[in-house]
């Protein structure tokens, strides 16, 4: 499917205030591609408030969110090794209310959990502002809100 940036963080709000938790998304895409934009659009409809950084130095932050949901956001984009994730409590994640969202989480290798939905984007053209999105599930994870993607337009 074929979005623009406002539908894609329309998706992401939705996706954030209708999440079945646990829920893992990896987010897929060359730099540039939306990931962190889509990350901060599924945070804040969770209800995560403040200043939402990338978090590329620090690989990890968590945010709370309503309802006693966590959004823990990852960017693996610097990680060395997928056995550095042992350092930041990676087996811990999606054992409680989280909405773990991982940008590169092809750096994680075989510890990417079984059950989670892989997001693609891409730009499907250079200097467009149309972004490419494809979704795949992996495994059973809970239900996807918003998928296919229902948007009101107006």
């Amino acid at each position: 499917m074929i979005l623009t940036e406002d539908e894609l963080t329309a998706w992401g709000f939705r996706l954030g205030s209708e999440a079945e938790v646990p829920l893992f998304l990896g987010l897929r895409g060359q730099l540039g591609a939306g990931k962190s934009v889509l990350a901060r659009a599924i945070a804040r409809g969770a209800g995560v408030e403040g200043t939402l950084p990338s978090p590329t130095f620090n690989l990890l932050f968590r945010y709370p969110g309503r309802d006693g949901v966590e959004v823990v956001h990852m960017d693996l984009y610097r990680l060395r090794e997928p056995s550095e994730l042992w350092e930041l409590g990676w087996e811990e994640l999606g054992q409680g209310p989280e909405i773990v969202l991982v940008e590169w989480p092809e750096r994680a290798g075989p510890l990417l959990p079984e059950d989670r939905w892989d997001i693609h984007l891409s730009v499907p053209e250079p200097g467009s502002s149309l972004r490419a999105v494809q979704v795949h599930r992996v495994g059973v994870p809970p239900h996807l809100p918003g998928f296919p993607v229902t948007l009101e337009r107006g």
